[in-house]
């Protein structure tokens, strides 16, 4: 298992060892232990989630507030996503500054997504199934977002006209949205 860092922090890549033979393959998606010690996470997950979407669904960009703000642990069972983390910690040197990664059956990636970033992916494949650890539990009123095509984040989809969902089309832009997150 590998874990990669990036330029924001917080955000790593987990690139599990997968055992392939002609039987099919294991892999190991998440170790308490080995998180902690190889990727520095320390995150107590409470709630597993499961979505299904077809091509052209984009999701995003959502967040839970404090006190009910969640950490993710992300990874796509079947299908592909294009994956996106924008940083909405006020004072952070990234504040406002994104990150993706595509996520896949066939790389059997996995993303974590601390609180104090927006989320979103856009599903590339026919139909994906995406599954998340989240560290704490949903809650209506904590839930926010950003518009997904905020042209002061200027995330790079591949898309311009995605299926969103009604409340989707109506997050907030970058400039009206005050975080509730510090570093």
């Amino acid at each position: 298992m590998q874990f990669e860092k990036f330029g924001i922090e917080g955000l790593v890549l987990i690139k599990p060892a997968v055992f392939e033979d002609a039987r099919g393959f294991f892999l190991e998606t998440y170790s308490k232990k080995r998180f902690k010690e190889e990727g520095g996470i320390d995150s107590e997950f409470v709630q597993d989630n499961h979505s299904r979407s077809s091509k052209g669904v984009l999701r995003g960009l959502h967040f839970q507030s404090p006190p009910f703000a969640q950490d993710k642990l992300l990874r796509v069972v079947s299908g592909e996503v294009l994956d996106v983390a924008v940083d909405i910690r006020k004072n952070s040197p990234t504040y406002g500054k994104w990150h993706s990664v595509v996520l896949s059956e066939k790389n059997k990636n996995i993303f974590f997504v601390p609180q104090g970033f927006a989320h979103g992916f856009l599903v590339l494949s026919e139909t994906c199934d995406f599954e998340y650890k989240v560290s704490n539990y949903y809650s209506k009123e904590s839930e926010g977002g950003v518009m997904w095509n905020d042209p002061d984040l200027a995330v790079e989809w591949g898309i311009n006209d995605p299926i969103v969902s009604e409340k989707d089309s109506q997050n907030l832009s970058f400039k009206e949205f005050d975080s509730p997150f510090t570093r």
